[in-house]
């Protein structure tokens, strides 16, 4: 039982954050195609700024409950199994982790870049920058419900 509720809470802040992940790139689009209209920029800044803060708290929620769920049977292996030994899905799945945090970060300089008026890539580059996530994200999911290696 307590695994399951750990499982649930990490995947409900797993989602909370990949929100995050998704939607701030939007906002950096927004900002790079409403340049010259500086109260819609300062709206559109404000977003960003409390978005990526929720994500970072998003993160951190979810990466102690995953660490709970990896490293957990350690400290109560009566209430949590050990999922993950002499498995490598692990490894994958937290490397692909680690390069969509790469990305949200680099997204938060990006905005912390423009709100220094500083130019941005292209509307249409941010785009397709957007689409990055996506993939790591469907690679995520198929490393943990396949668990290939």
């Amino acid at each position: 039982m307590t695994y399951l509720l750990i499982k649930s809470l990490h995947l409900l802040f797993v989602i909370a954050w990949m929100a995050t992940v998704f939607y701030l790139p939007r906002i950096l689009v927004n900002m790079a195609e409403t340049a010259n209209e500086p109260a819609v920029q300062a709206r559109l800044q404000l977003m960003g700024r409390r978005l990526y803060k929720f994500g970072h708290n998003m993160f951190g929620i979810a990466f102690v409950f995953g660490l709970a769920l990896w490293q957990g049977w350690r400290v109560f292996p009566q209430a949590l199994p050990n999922v993950t030994g002499g498995m490598h899905w692990i490894d994958a799945k937290l490397t692909a982790v680690a390069v969509l945090l790469a990305y949200f970060i680099w997204c938060g300089r990006l905005l912390r870049r423009c709100e220094k008026s500083a130019a941005l890539p292209s509307s249409r580059a941010l785009r397709w920058l957007n689409e990055l996530p996506v993939l790591l994200l469907l690679g995520v999911i198929y490393l943990v419900i396949a668990k290939p290696f």
